[in-house]
């Protein structure tokens, strides 16, 4: 069975990434595996303060990736698995690789102006070192387009 990793963020070229990924899923029988990744927070507020923040940051990432999930579930024949982790997204991306190594392919999402971001800068330039594919998904793709490539 491919599975297909898509790494979910509030930006639109996530949603494209996942469109995308779940028609490939949907076409190869295939199951779609969200990420979301939570950054440590850059500053150290008292403990308390510092818990509430990181907390916050974790319900809201755990919300959009569970929305993201409702979305595919009327589409897709397989349900998706949901992971939520805190850390570097790079770090967080390659561990999630290296315990599971059932994921066929990483599908990033690469913002339609502007610079790709940094988690795609990254993959692209290492794919032959990865235990899989990356697609890297225009951000700007309509519905046809998408179609057309999954």
């Amino acid at each position: 069975m491919r599975v297909y990793l898509v790494i979910m963020d509030e930006t639109e070229e996530a949603g494209v990434a996942l469109r995308f990924a779940a028609r490939r899923a949907e076409r190869t029988g295939g199951q779609v595996h969200l990420l979301a990744v939570v950054p440590r927070q850059q500053f150290v507020a008292f403990g308390g303060i510092q818990a509430t923040i990181e907390e916050e940051a974790r319900a809201r990432a755990e919300a959009l990736v569970t929305s993201a999930a409702g979305s595919l579930m009327g589409d897709a024949s397989k349900p998706p698995i949901i992971a939520v982790r805190q850390g570097d997204g790079i770090s967080v991306v390659r561990e999630y690789l290296g315990e599971h190594p059932e994921v066929s392919a990483l599908v990033l999402g690469a913002a339609n102006n502007g610079g790709p971001g940094p988690l795609v800068s990254h993959f692209a330039s290492i794919a032959g070192q990865l235990p899989c594919p990356v697609y890297v998904i225009p951000g700007g793709l309509d519905e046809a387009a998408l179609n057309r490539l999954g």
